[in-house]
């Protein structure tokens, strides 16, 4: 019986990157990249052997989509932000066999879910920018499923969730899975981004995520999922903020009730909210699925 170790919240955030290099922005955003490193650490002590990455970075209009092909290169470059991220080279190695088993799940629960081993699918950085510092050492098999739904349902999210869950169960290994986008999502003006790297764009968007993270602090996630789907339209959540609901889905929902750990605390980046944060597990907490369903 396989086992889920280790389930987070990660930021993705491009000037990670431009962290690393020389210049005005190093160091900049240390503390993010840091968090990473400790979610690396506690994964391999955990004996992970597969990170699954759910990345509203790739977006898609038609189904659910899991790229598990069984190995990844590449040199990637952002056509979004290529003066952040350019010429960033990678390579690990995926798992088509836990992929197919989460597809064949998802169907099984009536989610429009497919898995794919196309060796021109390549991966966006919501799961390259990640990998790039938790998985250095290449250790970690990766898949990476598409969480920018643009015209999918909370429900079927949450589903998806629930099938990732079912799946690890019946696989000989042990897995890790990251909800990888922002907070709240609104980006700062063009002829601000400058002066606004570390700033929220709007006071109404910082308040409600300080909020939010208030509640995942105490638990209370009965509320939290009340309220998120308006959370994720009136904040403007990255991919509408589906990566979290795939989370919750695999969680438990709103039976769930982990005190949730923020290895990086709230801040800001170009306009939007980050965090790296882990929701601590038991078996109460993730195996006790609710069959409450909700809308987007």
């Amino acid at each position: 019986m396989g086992k889920l170790a280790l389930a987070a919240k990660i930021t993705h955030v491009p000037s990670m990157y431009l962290s690393e290099m020389p210049g005005k922005h190093h160091g900049c955003r240390q503390g993010a990249i840091d968090g990473h490193k400790e979610i690396s650490r506690r994964c391999h002590e955990m004996g992970v052997d597969t990170i699954i990455v759910f990345d509203t970075h790739w977006l898609v209009n038609s189904a659910y989509h899991i790229n598990c092909a069984g190995h990844f290169s590449g040199i990637y470059t952002s056509n979004e932000l290529p003066h952040f991220i350019r010429d960033m080279t990678y390579e690990y190695d995926g798992n088509p066999e836990l992929g197919r088993m989460i597809a064949e799940e998802a169907r099984q629960m009536g989610v429009r879910a497919q898995s794919h081993e196309i060796s021109s699918l390549k991966l966006e950085y919501g799961t390259l920018v990640p990998m790039r510092y938790m998985n250095s050492d290449h250790h970690f098999k990766v898949i990476s499923i598409s969480a920018f739904c643009t015209v999918h349902a909370f429900e079927d999210s949450r589903k998806l969730g629930e099938a990732v869950l079912r799946a690890i169960e019946k696989y000989d290994g042990t897995v890790a899975v990251l909800a990888s986008g922002s907070m709240s999502h609104s980006f700062i003006d063009d002829q601000r981004a400058e002066e606004g790297m570390n700033s929220y764009t709007r006071e109404f968007d910082e308040q409600m995520d300080r909020r939010v993270v208030q509640l995942w602090k105490a638990g209370q996630f009965k509320e939290f999922c009340k309220m998120l789907p308006e959370y994720a339209q009136y904040c403007r959540g990255e991919g509408n903020m589906h990566d979290t609901v795939m989370l919750l889905g695999l969680l438990g929902w709103d039976k769930y009730d982990g005190k949730v750990e923020f290895l990086t605390e709230l801040f800001a980046s170009s306009g939007t909210g980050q965090v790296n944060a882990v929701f601590p597990l038991s078996d109460d907490a993730v195996n006790e699925q609710t069959t409450e369903k909700i809308r987007a």
